[in-house]
């Protein structure tokens, strides 16, 4: 079998990896374009295309899949499968049809929940306790097509997108080599896969940078899930209001949930308890616990440096983006 490989980011790279070693033939990678950074002359990681360039395998890096040119391309390879997992494009139907078997596409959730470009990120904000991976067969709909494997995980209390994902990606290459297998004894009619009921779809959007700005009006419980859902970017941010100073912007790298409320007198949204290497946040029905912050234009520094330095009191309100502007 004559497998074209599309992903992008490193979800996608146990599986380009197991595919590598497999008895299949990898024909290509097809990956995004390299970016650079915003304002920065370095360009972003680009794990797959390491791993291609590490195994001699060609790169095609066209800004869209979806051209005469794309098409053309794949129609002269001849695969006879398109796996695809983290690419950052959705396929056309015609490109689709010019693999034998079509494309499968790794998915980071169990389907047909929160199909989009961030499922980790969204079941973790959402304080899910069990996530998963899905194969599914393809279609030209967003994350819709027949389901070939699905297999389930339980999410840590404390778990973190960062250490999610990569468990979720290792998951994945039984489950892809499975789905090529099943594919491969089916037939190319039809599909083997299980149709997703759609009524119970849901959607996991990219992420904003504005998304992790903390309302302190919500939960201790829902502060600490979109805190490790927004790990490694966008980090969650708050502005930190002290007397006769100008907020300071501050983003939390390290924090813990704390389920005890707030001493008597301090309200959701202030600085709760203050020593000498201790500062906790209050909020609803619970406190923050903050280990390690990073103040704006600063480096991350542990909680004792930023005390030292700062001298921050209870009773200090934070304040969201929202309510910095209503202030302005």
């Amino acid at each position: 079998m004559k497998i074209v490989m599309m992903g992008t980011g490193p979800f996608a790279v146990p599986t380009f990896e197991a595919l590598i070693a497999s008895e299949y033939e990898l024909a290509c990678l097809f990956t995004q374009p390299v970016r650079s950074v915003h304002r920065r002359k370095s360009s972003i990681p680009t794990p797959m295309r390491d791993v291609a360039n590490a195994h001699g395998i060609a790169i095609h890096d066209p800004v869209s899949v979806n051209t005469d040119q794309s098409q053309q391309l794949l129609a002269d390879l001849k695969p006879d499968l398109l796996v695809v997992c983290d690419y950052g494009q959705i396929l056309k139907d015609y490109i689709l049809a010019t693999a034998t078997y079509g494309g499968i596409n790794l998915h980071g959730s169990i389907l047909p929940k929160y199909r989009g470009a961030a499922p980790v990120n969204w079941a973790i904000l959402n304080g899910d306790e069990e996530t998963g991976i899905t194969v599914i067969h393809m279609t030209p709909k967003l994350d819709g097509g027949p389901c070939l494997k699905i297999v389930r995980t339980p999410i840590g209390p404390t778990e973190t997108t960062v250490e999610l994902e990569p468990r979720l990606a290792q998951l994945g290459v039984p489950a892809v080599l499975e789905s090529i297998e099943k594919l491969l004894a089916h037939g190319t009619e039809g599909t083997p896969g299980q149709v997703q009921d759609q009524s119970l779809a849901t959607k996991a959007p990219r992420l904003a940078k504005s998304d992790a700005d903390i309302n302190w009006g919500d939960s201790a419980e829902v502060i600490y899930n979109k805190f490790r859902a927004f790990q490694p970017w966008p980090g969650c941010f708050t502005h930190l209001q002290q007397r006769e100073k100008p907020p300071l912007r501050i983003i939390l790298k390290e924090i813990r949930l704390l389920r005890e409320p707030a001493p008597e007198g301090v309200s959701p949204g202030a600085v709760s308890v203050v020593a000498e290497d201790r500062l906790y946040f209050a909020a609803q029905g619970g406190q923050i616990v903050v280990d390690t912050l990073q103040p704006a234009g600063k480096k991350p520094m542990q909680v004792a440096d930023f005390v030292h330095g700062h001298h921050p009191q209870v009773g200090d309100r934070l304040l969201s983006e929202s309510e910095l502007s209503t202030q302005e």
